[in-house]
């Protein structure tokens, strides 16, 4: 089958398994559970080839705890910043693992827990649940605010000066969660996890496993596997009693395969020529605009400084004066006025219909996108191990209907 029409995100099996083949291999090598972060990448029809390689998922609401349970085919560990009672029965049905957010989140609904685990003692098809608590260790190597869950004022987890004021809930749980990283590198990983033994490691010998959340960019090109692997090696040798977990998202998803649109209309202003997209930033690849970050554009090159800042607007010319680049900021087709991004040079002069492919498109998009102006939203689709594409996901103006309803 020939590729879909613009635009579309693709999925390449072919890297999608070099990831997990790779996480797998970590996961084993140093005595560890890795699964998959839905927050990340939930793309529930390649759940089959996941399952080749890993057994479990992480959920952070009931919706996700029920993908992990009724599409990925095992119970999800589950965290909240905070559960609803009219929901958490649907959780407690989904999940093998919940860890609550606060003190008064698990002083609340462990009772529920309880009386739940009773009747999985009876009741075969029930299963037994394991409780933990978040910690937050203050200490993070990710500089941009909007991502970092230590931040002074966070609303996310128990501070090790609080835990020692409760010290008496140790008795309900079996374990510790605790997420600081975001796209981190393996020494910024052996660097927090000071931090958490510092704080943290006077109870460890009181909990069953130890949750070290997701972030671990394991999969990227630079990260030191090794390190990586040592440092869970010596962790688990200090603590062999511990069940140590990550939970990474972009990882499995990295570099698996970009979003291809299409230019629809080249328009100029004060000397800044913008090639208009059939897809959003804002809708589509939000990341690009909340975090921010590049994308790399394949066959351009971004213009930037030092600093990451766009510093010219202007063609580039060799030393004849003949342009041999061609300066364009992209996009998107909605009617937000920041919409775009700047500036990327390309070889040749853009046409209308020519195609655009923006690499690296699979974790954090799909998870994220929105049909804000109703745009129409890119199709899914995944390319076989026999080069064959295979369309996972059409969307069509009834599925922007039944949103607004």
């Amino acid at each position: 089958m020939t590729e879909p029409n613009t635009p579309y995100y693709i999925i390449e099996e072919r890297l999608l398994r070099s990831n997990l083949s790779l996480i797998k291999s970590v996961a084993e090598r140093s005595g560890v559970e890795i699964i998959l972060a839905f927050k990340a990448f939930a793309l529930w029809k390649t759940f089959p080839i996941f399952r080749e390689y890993i057994n479990q998922t992480t959920a952070s609401s009931v919706y996700e705890a029920r993908l992990a349970f009724e599409q990925f085919g095992s119970p999800a560990h589950t965290y909240s910043p905070a559960y609803e009672d009219d929901t958490f029965a649907e959780i407690l049905r989904c999940s093998s693992h919940i860890t609550f957010n606060s003190i008064s989140q698990l002083e609340h609904f462990i009772p529920k827990v309880g009386d739940w685990n009773s009747i999985s003692d009876r009741v075969g098809d029930h299963q037994v649940i394991s409780c933990g608590l978040r910690i937050n260790p203050e200490h993070s190597h990710i500089e941009t605010d909007l991502y970092n869950p230590t931040a002074p004022g966070t609303r996310f987890g128990v501070t090790a000066d609080d835990l020692s004021k409760h010290e008496d809930i140790l008795d309900k749980i079996d374990g510790f969660h605790c997420h600081c990283h975001c796209e981190s590198s393996a020494e910024d990983f052996a660097d927090n996890l000071i931090y958490i033994k510092k704080n943290f490691g006077k109870w460890f010998s009181r909990i069953k496993w130890l949750n070290l959340g997701g972030g671990h960019l394991m999969t990227r090109k630079e990260y030191n596997v090794e390190l990586l692997i040592k440092t869970l090696q010596d962790l688990r040798a200090e603590y062999p009693h511990l069940h140590i977990t990550l939970e990474p998202g972009s990882a499995f998803a990295w570099q698996t395969g970009p979003l291809v649109s299409s230019v629809v209309d080249i328009v100029e202003n004060h000397g800044i020529r913008t090639a208009i997209l059939n897809v959003s930033f804002t809708c589509h690849m939000p990341d690009c605009l909340e975090m921010p970050y590049w994308p790399k554009v394949r066959g351009a090159e971004t213009i930037e400084d030092e600093k990451g800042v766009v510093s010219s607007k202007d063609d580039i010319k060799n030393q004849e004066g003949h342009t041999i680049g061609f300066c364009y900021r992209l996009g998107g087709n909605s009617c937000l006025s920041g919409d775009f991004m700047s500036s990327w040079i390309f070889d040749h002069e853009l046409q209308i219909g020519e195609k655009i492919i923006l690499e690296d498109m699979n974790h954090y998009t799909t998870v994220k996108t929105c049909m804000f102006n109703g745009i129409h939203h890119p199709s899914i689709a995944i390319r076989r191990m026999d080069d064959s594409v295979e369309i996972l996901r059409q969307y069509q103006y009834e599925d922007y209907l039944n949103r607004m309803d």
